[in-house]
């Protein structure tokens, strides 16, 4: 090609001048951690790779074809670094479209809410509250949810009047915490009004598709009183089932403690303020036993401790079998393996309140014991 030809053919355009893009050496070893580590986000890791590819020259529309992203997002990533760095290339906040409900309407819904209730309901639900805010009920339910506001639960609390309560706690906890040398201690409590019941027709049992089932009507064959001494130390339970419950069984309970302690322990007992537990035969019976030390809780304290065994206790049963020449029948609480035997009771024929046992010679079932 001469020199007169020459000018007929056009030269590469330089284009419009790109900012300069230079990387310190913090900055170039976060981008590359960025790009690397497989729990970065694909958004963050892929601006990361544009900027390091800048970084080592070239034009953008080369860097768009080797990333496979467009001409205009490499130049958008490149300005926005040069001016903010690595704060640049994370998304801000987004404001988005403004809210269509009012701290107003919201304020509304949380005063109806905690101050005051429906006309016919005991609480608030979130169709009631959409019906008096005029809101949705999604719209209520998401304020309930911000503001951790649940209207159909409803807890408990117990303030004591006990002027030694503080000294009591103390008491209890120590002996929990540290246990005194050469002893044991006990976490006694009863369980009465066990309701010893048999369902109207054999349980039918679980078949494939098919649950076991049950009648809804049941007999009632009497009540029994579960009376429990948890050690904590090595989880065993002494226990003991009487008819009754009164000091003369509680008595017998503690009898009962005394031949399977050994000899060479005291004994420390936790118990309630349960009027059985603080009569003279009580006292005396302890007063004869010095080895036995009753500490008491606090007025209306409910020992959690006993209180969780007797509620695994709903996983087994009570037993009902007829005794044949006697004219009763017999009770049996079938216990947990931590127990050293399973105690029985003789209840005589029709002593449940509101029926009277069946009389059907050799049939036994077991029904859940509700021991809550």
């Amino acid at each position: 090609m001469d020199r007169r030809t020459a000018g007929l053919v056009d030269e590469p355009r330089s284009g419009r001048r790109k900012p300069e893009l230079l990387l310190s050496g913090a900055e170039c070893a976060e981008l590359t951690r960025w790009a690397r580590r497989a729990k970065t986000a694909q958004f963050l890791a892929l601006r990361a790779r544009t900027v390091l590819r800048c970084a080592e020259g070239g034009m953008n529309k080369e860097i768009a074809a080797e990333l496979g992203v467009s001409h205009g997002t490499v130049n958008r990533w490149r300005s926005r670094f040069i001016r903010l760095r690595l704060d640049g290339l994370t998304d801000g906040p987004r404001l988005g479209r403004p809210s269509s409900i009012l701290l107003d309407q919201v304020e509304d819904v949380l005063t109806a809410t905690l101050e005051s209730t429906p006309v016919r309901d005991t609480h608030w639900s979130r169709a009631s509250m959409a019906q008096r805010s005029g809101l949705s009920k999604s719209t209520i339910g998401r304020i309930w949810k911000k503001f951790d506001l649940k209207p159909h639960l409803q807890d408990a609390f117990k303030l004591s009047t006990d002027p030694q309560f503080v000294a009591k706690v103390i008491d209890v906890v120590g002996l929990y915490h540290n246990p005194p040398e050469k002893a044991v201690v006990l976490c006694v409590d009863e369980k009465s009004q066990i309701q010893a019941l048999d369902r109207s027709q054999p349980v039918l049992p679980m078949m494939p598709g098919m649950p076991e089932r049950r009648t809804h009507d049941y007999y009632r064959h009497g009540i029994t009183s579960l009376f429990a001494a948890f050690n904590i130390a090595d989880g065993t339970v002494i226990s003991e089932l009487h008819r009754r419950h009164r000091a003369i069984e509680f008595e017998k309970f503690l009898i009962r403690i005394d031949k399977a302690v050994p000899a060479g322990l005291d004994v420390h007992l936790v118990c309630d303020n349960y009027a059985t537990h603080n009569t003279p035969e009580i006292k005396t019976w302890l007063g004869r036993h010095p080895r036995f030390q009753h500490d008491r809780t606090r007025r209306s304290a409910s020992k959690r401790l006993c209180h969780t065994f007797q509620r695994q206790q709903r996983r087994h049963y009570v037993t009902y079998r007829p005794l044949r020449g006697s004219g009763g029948h017999a009770v049996s609480v079938a216990t947990c393996p931590s127990l050293a035997e399973s105690a029985s009771l003789v209840i005589t024929q029709g002593s449940g309140r509101g029926g009277r046992c069946p009389r059907r010679r050799g049939y036994a079932s077991r029904v859940g014991a509700g021991l809550l």
